[in-house]
């Protein structure tokens, strides 16, 4: 059976872990395919019926469960297609079945805020990864990143300023702490 490597990159909104993933795939056509954390988004209507669209983003507003399951079935079943979502920010939501992980990925690369953290399911995730690198950036450029992102998205600057401050940032505390979990530091 032919082995295959998760490798996990972790990191706050905004720090570049998206642009390093997407660049090891490029770099590694063949054999390397990204399964973003992100293709687990819980639509807005679930989380409008949650109570927790003003939080979107947060540990509780992804089907983690669907995250380990496609996870561990990357890491089971190496001889078939396994297919995974891939959220699209044009449109604000999952796209089922998106990416195939094929038998000659022997690396898959997986990207996300929560992949070490150790509370409410997302403890399940850093176990099933061979490694995880943790990428810290600047906080002005980071934060500049992020306005920029949400503006680019339909938000006015004081709108994106607002969601940084009062949802972005109040995440990146939960993933800064999960720092020492990281095999390895990477600054972007």
């Amino acid at each position: 059976m032919p082995s295959r490597r998760i490798v996990g990159i972790a990191g706050c909104p905004g720090s570049g872990k998206s642009t390093l993933a997407i660049g090891l795939v490029s770099e590694h056509p063949d054999t390397h395919v990204l399964v973003p954390m992100d293709g687990f988004h819980l639509d807005d209507e679930q989380l409008r019926r949650l109570g927790r669209a003003d939080r979107k983003g947060a540990p509780d507003t992804f089907d983690v469960d669907g995250y380990v399951a496609l996870l561990e079935r990357i890491r089971s079943e190496p001889d078939n297609t396994v297919y995974a979502p891939r959220f699209d920010r044009r449109i604000e939501a999952s796209i089922a079945q998106a990416i195939a992980v094929e038998p000659h990925h022997t690396t898959v690369i997986t990207e996300g805020n929560y992949l070490m953290h150790d509370d409410g399911g997302w403890e399940r995730v850093r176990p099933l990864l061979d490694e995880c690198w943790y990428v810290a950036c600047d906080e002005t450029t980071r934060l500049a990143r992020l306005v920029e992102r949400h503006i680019e998205h339909g938000r006015s600057p004081a709108e994106a300023a607002e969601w940084v401050r009062d949802v972005d940032e109040p995440n990146a505390v939960v993933i800064r702490a999960t720092i020492d979990s990281a095999d390895t530091i990477i600054r972007s």
